[in-house]
């Protein structure tokens, strides 16, 4: 296996990636994370599978996280476990949305979590999870291997999202006249401009009016020189982020704010950052440098609903 030091982390247009190289790679850094947060006495999400997924991987950076998990603890841009609040975030949003009338569900860049296996889906919810085949196939062969249980109807959907991903989510069973709840985690940034607008406009062409979703994004455009600079001065020798520079996977492009997008839409839009979700979930937050602090406050976690 190549070290991750030693990989090019550069993007193209047209580019892919397995689970150990490129936009990946932050998939298995998120399960990761995920993984840990169980060892927390409040964990913010259960994660029975994030563990088996790094370790099936084999990149010995994470894996060294998970068998020294109270060095996460010294780095302030995790401490705060802002994998464990927005996976929180996403899970009660499903919950709430598919328990509210959207019977589907559909995960865009749906990476190594297992939402299908974990949340206690009403009867009859589809789940459709979408992402590069590889990483799909990854994903598959672990979950198979586990002997993994679904709570519910899952649906993959192996495709890029820059390519006609509409056309593959109809054909695996996809119905358009159905309230949906949708997702967009851990992706934005990961898009060029274009391509985010194409996405949201696709999201909302695909809505019946009673149609939900949930974005991590940010406001206003995202800094992301500023994110690099923090990743490599918080994160010691022993960190898997000190050997990339994740931010030069990020497309730092002038772009719609999510939120004034899709409320111009007739949406209805709420929205709250990390440290706002750590109050309302009962999680006490230590203390944070100012550039960190600047960085959190950046983000956006937004929930929108396309009334009846």
């Amino acid at each position: 296996m190549t070290n991750i030091e030693d990989k090019d982390w550069s993007r193209s247009e047209g580019d892919s990636w397995d689970i150990v190289s490129s936009v990946g790679f932050t998939a298995l850094g998120v399960a990761a994370a995920r993984a840990l947060e169980k060892t927390h006495a409040d964990p913010l999400v259960r994660d029975d599978y994030a563990e088996h997924f790094v370790r099936a991987a084999g990149e010995p950076h994470l894996i060294g996280l998970l068998d020294n998990p109270d060095a996460q603890t010294l780095n302030p841009t995790s401490a705060f476990r802002q994998i464990g609040l927005r996976s929180r975030f996403f899970d009660e949003f499903f919950v709430s949305a598919t328990n509210s009338g959207c019977k589907q569900a559909v995960i865009l860049a749906a990476g190594l979590d297992v939402r299908a296996h974990r949340l206690p889906w009403p009867a009859g919810t589809k789940v459709f999870e979408l992402d590069q085949p590889q990483v799909l196939e990854f994903k598959d062969r672990i979950l198979a291997e586990r002997g993994a249980t679904l709570t519910t109807d899952r649906r993959e959907v192996a495709v890029d999202l820059r390519d006609d991903w509409p056309a593959a989510l109809l054909a695996a069973g996809f119905d358009p006249e159905v309230p949906t709840a949708w997702s967009a985690e851990g992706l934005i940034v990961y898009l060029p401009s274009a391509a985010q607008d194409l996405l949201f406009e696709r999201v909302v062409a695909l809505s019946a009016p009673g149609s939900q979703v949930a974005v991590e994004a940010t406001r206003g455009r995202p800094n992301i020189a500023k994110w690099g600079e923090v990743q490599k001065k918080y994160a010691d020798d022993s960190h898997p982020m000190s050997k990339v520079d994740i931010s030069s996977l990020f497309y730092d492009e002038d772009r719609a704010d999510v939120a004034e997008w899709l409320a111009a839409r007739g949406w209805t839009v709420q929205g709250a950052h990390a440290l706002e979700l750590a109050a309302a979930y009962g999680v006490t937050v230590p203390e944070l440098p100012a550039d960190v602090i600047e960085l959190v406050e950046q983000g956006n976690y937004l929930t929108a609903l396309l009334p009846s």
